[in-house]
Parts: structure tokens; C-alpha cells; sequence
């Protein structure tokens, strides 16, 4: 018989939706920085149950530092120690998926560039020996993103989780690999706009608006697909976040001409 005080999939589902509408609101400034300065510690504070907030946390990973690296919202001592709480809670497996190593180490990473003001020294201090991060393998395996065996859908498939690395001032060879298979990229967006799975399309688009922010020109119009995301993808807090981070990047670049690059 379960047990009625442990959380269900309804609860942590919910935590990660709620998590994902307030670090939404900090990105688009609706949040009041005098109330509520800290987006992700707040979250944690302020939950009926902090563990389901910390794995919350965890499933965000490199997104909860989205507001700092799109609208230089402040990233605070409260905030870096929750998500250094998050995975200590919740250690890296091990065993992890590529894609899950890969947004491991990037939030420890960010973690590293943003807790210089804490007075927890642990989370500036060789943060991957501290948190039991090691940076994942480059790309290239059968397994990998970047591996050229892999089809145009696998890659699709692949990208759309490591979607939380498509930052600004983020880099690695995650991203070198959107770069050099940018055409399969907006080819699996397209697919996905058609099929109305606007999950998996605004979280391809932040790779295309990513590209875009770099210099690069994607072979789909990115600003007509996440034109069409704001207006059609739904109220889900996840879906949304993925759109406005995608928005952020595209008013980072210059602006693309409808018909993609040959036009």
C-alpha cells in the first residue's frame, strides 16, 4: 500500500512546472526583485515538501540560470547554495545518459561561475570534485550526440534534451555539434512544428536561435517558428520557458530574412 506522505509523479511534476513559471517570470522582469530576489531558493523555501523543490531544481539544471545569462537577474549566494543543495541531494548517476551527464556538468559549471559571492566556499572550489561531477566524454561515441552515425531524428531526439545548453556565454562540444548539423537540427523542428509537438520544436528552436546568436544561419526561418510557439504552444510553464529563451536569443542576433539563408 503507498505511502500517502510520499510524493507522487503528480507532485514532482507540478514542482517542476511551478519552478519553471517563476524562473519564466525573472527572465521576462514580471517577478519584484525587492520581494522575491531569489528565484530558485525561494522556490525551495517556500515548498510544502524542499526535496521535491530540490529535484525540481535538478530537472531545470543549466535553466534556472537562464534569467542571469539573458537579463543579468541577479544569481545570489541563496540561489547558488540550493543548487548545490540539489545535487548533493540528488547526486549525477554514474551511469547517466550522455545527455544527462552533459547537463550535469554544465550547471555545475554555472554553479562555479556564479557562486564567487557565496560564503560557502565549496561552490567555487574545483566544483567538480566538490559536487562528484566529471565532464562528460566529448562527443563523438555511438552514443554521443555528435556522432555522425547518428540519423538526422536521433539527433533531433538527442539535441531536443541537451536543449538546456543552448545559453548564451555557454560553450563546449554540445554546441559545436548543433553548429555542424544545423541543417538536420531545423530539419527535425520542422518536423516536430508539423506534428504540433511544440515541446520538442521550441526546445530544437533554442538550438536554431543559438546558432543564429553565434553567426550561423539555420535553413528554417527561427524567428517564424518562434513567432508561431508564443502565439500556439499552450500555458505549459517547461514549454514556455523553452520559447522565451529562444526569444532572448534571437534579440541577441541579427535579424534572419524569411526563406532561411537563401533567400
Amino acid at each position: 500500500m503507498p505511502n500517502p506522505d510520499t510524493p507522487s509523479r503528480t507532485d514532482y511534476a507540478a514542482a517542476v512546472e511551478g519552478l519553471a513559471d517563476r524562473v519564466l517570470g525573472a527572465l521576462r522582469g514580471t517577478g519584484d526583485p525587492a520581494v522575491d530576489p531569489a528565484v530558485v531558493a525561494s522556490q525551495v523555501d517556500e515548498a510544502p515538501d524542499p526535496k521535491v523543490a530540490l529535484a525540481a531544481v535538478r530537472v531545470l539544471g543549466p535553466d534556472v540560470f537562464a534569467p542571469a545569462l539573458l537579463a543579468g537577474v541577479p544569481f545570489g549566494p541563496g540561489d547558488a547554495r540550493a543548487v548545490a543543495e540539489s545535487l548533493r541531494i540528488f547526486p549525477p548517476a554514474p551511469d547517466a545518459a550522455p545527455e544527462a551527464a552533459w547537463r550535469d556538468w554544465t550547471t555545475v559549471r554555472l554553479l562555479a561561475r556564479y557562486g564567487g559571492g557565496s560564503p560557502d566556499s565549496t561552490l567555487t572550489d574545483t566544483p567538480e570534485d566538490t559536487l562528484g561531477v566529471r565532464e562528460p566524454a566529448p562527443p563523438g561515441g555511438t552514443d554521443s550526440p555528435g556522432s555522425p552515425g547518428l540519423s538526422w531524428r536521433d539527433l533531433s531526439l538527442s539535441m531536443a534534451q541537451l536543449s538546456p545548453l543552448a545559453l548564451p556565454d555557454v560553450d563546449g562540444p554540445v554546441h559545436e555539434t548543433a553548429l555542424s548539423r544545423l541543417r538536420d537540427l531545423s530539419r527535425g523542428t520542422a518536423r516536430a512544428m508539423l506534428r504540433r509537438d511544440y515541446p520538442t520544436a521550441a526546445r530544437l528552436a533554442r538550438w536554431l536561435a543559438c546558432a543564429l546568436h553565434r553567426g550561423a544561419r539555420p535553413d528554417l526561418d527561427t524567428a517564424a517558428v518562434v513567432r508561431h510557439l508564443e502565439l500556439h504552444c499552450g500555458g505549459g510553464g517547461r514549454t514556455a520557458l523553452d520559447t522565451a529563451v529562444a526569444r532572448g536569443l534571437l534579440d541577441r542576433s541579427q535579424p534572419q530574412r524569411p526563406g532561411g539563408p537563401t533567400a
